[in-house]
């Protein structure tokens, strides 16, 4: 898509890419997909005569396979300023968390959280134990599981507060991991800003 700016020399944007999916296994312990990349500025210079381009990122494809890491999500694009897709939650055995714009949390055992973007957003959390860890979010990094047997998914990481539509609404947020052996865990909540619960 193009939108041209006419009688402005200088626009507000938030440009936020779409987020990563979770990773999936039948009896959980996987981490949060990462928030997608978040970037803002109060005054990008625009010139009246000239199409921008603007595409919005999709967010990742829910795995359908056990034991799979989740898929990234899609870039945001806004002129020159490029928000990059959250990365996959990784999960059971020891299968890390993708890189993104936040990165996405890591599965059971000994898995690394996915790293994120300086200036869009955090790392996943690393996991050492039972659980998955959460992604991370525009604000913070994902939170770790409890790591015990039963044991809760980590937290997303909570998103960004912005009022370009006129009110202070959080966006951003990280997705929640999922518990040891899911039926009998709490899975981790998304991080404060639309991340998904684990």
């Amino acid at each position: 898509m193009n939108v041209n700016v006419a009688g402005a020399s200088s626009v507000e944007y938030l440009v936020i890419a779409g987020g990563g999916s979770g990773g999936y296994d039948t009896s959980g312990n996987s981490g949060g997909g990462g928030a997608g990349g978040y970037r803002y500025d109060a005054s990008f210079s625009v010139s009246h005569s000239v199409d921008y381009t603007v595409t919005v990122g999709a967010g990742g494809t829910a795995p359908t396979s056990s034991t799979t890491v989740g898929a990234d999500g899609s870039n945001s694009v806004f002129s020159s300023i490029t928000s990059t897709g959250g990365g996959g939650g990784g999960t059971y055995y020891n299968l890390d968390g993708r890189n993104g714009g936040s990165g996405g949390g890591g599965g059971q055992h000994n898995s690394s959280g996915g790293s994120g973007i300086s200036g869009q957003g955090n790392a996943g959390a690393a996991m050492s134990g039972n659980g998955g860890s959460g992604g991370g979010g525009a604000g913070a990094v994902g939170g770790g599981a409890t790591q015990t047997s039963g044991a809760a998914g980590g937290v997303g990481g909570v998103g960004l507060a912005s009022s370009i539509t006129g009110s202070s609404v959080y966006r951003g947020g990280g997705g929640g991991g999922s518990s040891h052996n899911g039926a009998t865990g709490t899975n981790g909540a998304g991080g404060n800003g639309g991340g998904g619960t684990g």
